[in-house]
């Protein structure tokens, strides 16, 4: 309730960004018919945190950058995911991952010849030339991995922004 005494309407989530889909969607401990146990529900955000933080080994403030939220939506995120995996390992439940509010990254490349710009989705593998005018002189522009694109927010140099940390 606000100071008026009238119910407010919580914030919409900003849309989380995701690196790619999940492989798989579904696991369940083995020896157990599915009818049988529980499920927990495990969001594809929460599950980017998990990779994020616990797989990639990046700090929550860097976590959050990808992701494009705050450090403190992170951490809840993360805390969630955490609880959620925990539950399913600990009590032998279903793990089952799918929905929540998420948008999956896009790689930018830029043609030096053409100046063309255009957008691939992860995991789609890198484009060997430019679709415009054929040219392999292509660069990553939107900061992940090696290239001759511009850096933001620290993507691809590892913890604390530094080569080889």
């Amino acid at each position: 309730m606000n100071h008026n005494g009238l119910r407010s309407m919580p914030r919409p989530k900003r849309i989380r960004q995701v690196a790619t889909q999940p492989r798989t969607d579904y696991y369940k401990p083995r020896g157990i018919l599915l009818r049988e146990m529980s499920e927990v529900v495990l969001a594809i955000e929460e599950l980017e945190a998990l990779r994020l933080a616990d797989l990639d080994d990046l700090d929550q403030t860097t976590g959050a950058e990808r992701m494009g939220v705050s450090r403190p939506t992170f951490a809840r995120v993360l805390h969630e995911a955490r609880n959620k995996v925990a539950d399913a390992l600990v009590n032998g439940k279903a793990l089952r991952i799918e929905g929540g509010t998420f948008e999956v990254a896009l790689r930018v490349f830029r043609c030096a010849a053409c100046e063309k710009e255009w957008t691939l989705p992860f995991g789609t593998g890198r484009p060997d030339r430019c679709n415009a005018c054929g040219s392999v002189n292509i660069s990553r522009m939107d900061g992940q991995r090696s290239g001759a694109g511009p850096r933001r927010h620290g993507f691809g140099l590892g913890r604390g922004g530094k080569r080889g940390a």
